[in-house]
Protein backbone atom coordinates (compact mmCIF):
# COMPACT_ATOMS: atom_id res chain seq x y z
CA UNK A 1 0.00 0.00 0.00
CA UNK A 2 1.93 2.75 -1.31
CA UNK A 3 1.03 6.81 -1.17
CA UNK A 4 0.38 8.46 -4.62
CA UNK A 5 1.69 11.98 -5.22
CA UNK A 6 0.20 14.28 -7.67
CA UNK A 7 1.32 16.92 -10.07
CA UNK A 8 1.02 20.66 -8.62
CA UNK A 9 -0.49 22.15 -11.66
CA UNK A 10 -3.00 24.05 -9.37
CA UNK A 11 -2.45 25.72 -6.03
CA UNK A 12 -4.63 23.12 -4.53
CA UNK A 13 -2.97 19.85 -6.00
CA UNK A 14 0.25 20.87 -5.03
CA UNK A 15 0.46 19.30 -1.64
CA UNK A 16 -2.50 16.87 -2.29
CA UNK A 17 -1.95 12.88 -1.27
CA UNK A 18 -3.97 9.77 -2.11
CA UNK A 19 -3.31 6.07 -0.11
CA UNK A 20 -2.86 4.12 -3.22
CA UNK A 21 -5.04 0.79 -2.67
CA UNK A 22 -4.15 -0.94 -5.56
CA UNK A 23 -1.80 -4.06 -3.76
CA UNK A 24 -4.95 -4.96 -1.91
CA UNK A 25 -7.84 -4.37 -3.94
CA UNK A 26 -9.11 -5.80 -7.48
CA UNK A 27 -9.32 -4.08 -10.99
CA UNK A 28 -13.18 -5.05 -11.61
CA UNK A 29 -15.55 -5.06 -9.45
CA UNK A 30 -17.19 -9.40 -8.19
CA UNK A 31 -19.40 -10.20 -10.29
CA UNK A 32 -21.84 -11.63 -7.84
CA UNK A 33 -22.31 -8.21 -6.24
CA UNK A 34 -23.30 -6.21 -9.50
CA UNK A 35 -26.24 -6.45 -11.62
CA UNK A 36 -27.17 -4.93 -14.84
CA UNK A 37 -28.90 -1.18 -14.91
CA UNK A 38 -31.96 -1.51 -17.02
CA UNK A 39 -31.19 1.84 -19.59
CA UNK A 40 -35.37 2.44 -20.77
CA UNK A 41 -36.91 3.40 -17.40
CA UNK A 42 -39.69 5.52 -17.34
CA UNK A 43 -40.06 5.31 -21.56
CA UNK A 44 -43.17 3.85 -23.50
CA UNK A 45 -43.32 3.31 -27.23
CA UNK A 46 -43.10 6.77 -28.15
CA UNK A 47 -39.92 6.93 -26.21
Amino acid sequence: MGIRYYRPYTPGTRERTDVDFSEITRSEPEKSLTRSVHRLKGRNNRG
